[in-house]
C-alpha cells in the first residue's frame, strides 16, 4: 500500500507539472499575440500621423506657390507698354554738364552702390515666358514704295577721323578721343568725329579683303550679322520667306573670323565659289581690333554705315537669331510706316539702367569696377532713373534689346551710331548700359533737331525672328 500510494503521488505531481507547463505556454502565446496587436495599432497610429504631416506641408506649399504667382502677375502688369518716340523739340536750351557738389556726389555714390546683392542668384526658379505678338506686315513687297519725303530728316554732313595727327604709343581702332572731343561730338552739326577705323602706323584691326570691300560698296539695303571666336552656330535666313526681290537686291552679310570659318567648315558649312552659304555672303575679318569678342562684335553691329557706305538701310541681326521675315517688309513696317529713322525694341524684362547694372553684376557679365566707373560717370552727367509714370519720359524703356536693329542711314542715325560705339569703346562692351545715356544726351544737347527713334515692343521682334541660345562663351577679357 505504501509503495502504491507513494507511486500515485509521484504520478499526480508529475502530471500536474506537464499541465502547468502547457498552460504557461498558452499564456505566453496569448501575451505575444496581444503585444503584436498593440504593435500594429501603434504602427498604424504613427503612419497616420506622418501622412497628416505630409498633407499639411503639401497644402502649405500649394498656398505659398499660388500667392507667389498672384503677386508675380501683379508686378508684371506694371511693365510699361512700348510706344513710338520722337525727340521732342520743346526742351529749352542745352543743358551743360555741371560739377556735382559734395552732397550730390555723396548721394550719387550712395545711389550707385547697389551691389550689396551682387553674387546672389535671383530667388525665382521660374523663368518668364515671353511670347510673340501680332505684327501687321504688308502682304507683298511688290506694292512697296519708299515715301518720297522719307529721307527729309535733319540734314548735316559727317566726316570721320581716319588717322590721328598726334603720335600715340599704342594705336587704337577707336582712336584716342579726348573728353573735350567727346563732348563736342554730341552736337548734331557738320563735323569730323571719331567713329572707329582709326588707322595708325600699322593696321588697328578689322581688315577686309579688297574684293569684299568692293562688294560691300555696292549694297543699298543690308542685313548683317557676325560670329567671332566660334561663339555661335550659323543660322541661315528662312529662304522660302524671302521674296525674289530681296534675294536679288538685299545684301545678306555674315562677318566671321578665321577661327569661326574653320569651325563652320568642320560642321559642313563651307562657302561656295561665290563666298555664300545659303543667302549669307561670308566675309572674313582678319586682325580683330579687340580681345573681347563681344566688343569686336559691336563694330558691324553699330557701324554698318561705315562698312556699307553706299547703303540706305540696314538691319542688324544677332547671330543667335534666324530671320523669318522679308527685310523689305521689316523696313516698311518699322521705318516707313512710323516715319522713323532708327528702330530698336525695348528689353523684355528690364527698363531701368539701375536694374541693368545690378543684373550685369549678378551674372558677372563684366568687371564690376569697370561697370561702377561707367555708371558713376553717367550719373554725374545727368543720367536719371527710368520713371514710367512720368509723362515726359522720352522712351518706353531705358534698356533696349539690342539684338535686332533697323535703321535708315540718315545723318542723325549715323551720328547716334557713332556716339554709341564710342561709349562701348571707351567703357564696357555692355552696350545696354550706354544706350539710354547716349540717346538722352544727344536729345538734350540738340533740342531743335529731332531724332526719330522708334522703340517697339519686344514681342514684335520675337514675331519676326526665331531665337536660339548662344554657344557657351568664355568670360570676356576685362580692360
Amino acid at each position: 500500500m505504501g509503495l502504491d500510494k507513494r507511486g500515485d503521488e509521484i504520478f499526480v505531481v508529475e502530471r500536474r507539472g506537464w499541465i502547468g507547463a502547457f498552460l504557461r505556454s498558452l499564456r505566453r502565446g496569448r501575451d505575444r499575440l496581444r503585444a503584436a496587436r498593440r504593435g500594429r495599432r501603434s504602427y498604424k497610429l504613427r503612419f497616420s500621423r506622418l501622412a497628416s504631416l505630409l498633407a499639411a506641408i503639401f497644402l502649405f506649399c500649394l498656398v505659398a506657390f499660388g500667392l507667389n504667382m498672384f503677386l508675380h502677375g501683379k508686378m508684371e502688369g506694371r511693365t510699361p507698354s512700348a510706344y513710338r518716340v520722337k525727340v521732342a523739340d520743346t526742351v529749352k536750351g542745352a543743358d551743360t554738364v555741371k560739377e556735382a557738389d559734395t552732397v550730390k556726389e555723396a548721394d550719387t555714390v550712395k545711389e550707385a552702390n547697389i551691389g550689396s546683392d551682387v553674387g546672389k542668384k535671383p530667388t525665382s526658379k521660374h523663368r518668364k515666358r515671353h511670347l510673340p505678338c501680332e505684327v501687321t506686315l504688308s502682304e507683298s513687297v511688290n506694292n512697296l514704295v519708299e515715301p518720297s519725303s522719307f529721307m527729309n530728316f535733319t540734314q548735316f554732313s559727317l566726316d570721320y577721323i581716319e588717322k590721328e595727327e598726334n603720335s600715340f604709343s599704342i594705336p587704337r581702332f577707336g582712336g584716342h578721343q579726348t573728353l573735350g572731343e567727346r563732348e563736342n561730338s554730341f552736337h548734331a552739326i557738320s563735323q569730323k568725329l571719331h567713329c572707329g577705323f582709326v588707322k595708325g602706323p600699322a593696321s588697328t584691326g578689322f581688315d577686309l579683303n579688297e574684293k569684299d570691300r568692293i562688294y560691300m560698296n555696292t549694297c543699298k539695303v543690308v542685313v548683317s550679322s557676325c560670329i567671332f571666336g566660334s561663339s555661335d552656330f550659323l543660322r541661315r535666313p528662312t529662304t522660302k520667306r524671302m521674296t525674289e526681290y530681296s534675294k536679288k537686291n538685299v545684301c545678306f552679310v555674315m562677318f566671321v573670323d578665321e577661327e569661326t570659318l574653320s569651325t563652320l567648315s568642320s560642321e559642313g558649312n563651307t562657302p561656295d565659289d561665290t563666298g555664300h552659304i545659303g543667302l549669307w555672303k561670308i566675309i572674313v575679318v582678319k586682325n580683330l581690333p579687340y580681345k573681347d569678342m563681344r566688343r569686336t562684335g559691336k563694330v558691324p553691329k553699330l557701324l554698318s554705315h561705315r562698312l556699307f557706305p553706299s547703303s540706305r538701310y540696314s538691319i542688324w541681326l544677332d547671330s543667335k537669331m534666324r530671320l523669318n521675315t522679308d527685310p523689305m517688309l521689316i523696313i516698311e513696317y518699322f521705318l516707313w510706316r512710323t516715319k522713323s529713322e532708327y528702330a530698336i525694341s525695348n528689353h523684355y524684362d528690364r527698363h531701368c539702367v539701375w536694374e541693368e547694372v545690378l543684373q550685369n553684376k549678378r551674372l558677372n557679365k563684366y568687371n564690376h569696377t569697370a561697370i561702377d566707373e561707367q555708371f558713376l560717370f553717367y550719373q554725374s552727367d545727368g543720367l536719371t532713373k527710368f520713371d514710367p509714370t512720368d509723362p515726359n519720359t522720352p522712351l518706353p524703356s531705358y534698356v533696349p534689346e539690342g539684338s535686332f536693329i533697323v535703321r535708315a542711314h540718315t545723318p542723325m542715325s549715323n551720328l547716334f551710331s557713332c556716339l554709341w560705339f564710342n561709349e562701348v569703346d571707351r567703357f564696357t562692351s555692355r552696350d545696354q548700359l550706354s544706350f539710354a545715356y547716349t540717346y538722352l544726351k544727344l536729345r538734350r544737347l540738340n533740342p531743335d533737331r529731332q531724332f526719330y527713334l522708334h522703340m517697339f515692343k519686344d514681342c514684335e521682334r520675337r514675331a519676326l525672328v526665331k531665337l536660339f541660345h548662344h554657344r557657351e562663351l568664355p568670360l570676356p577679357v576685362s580692360p
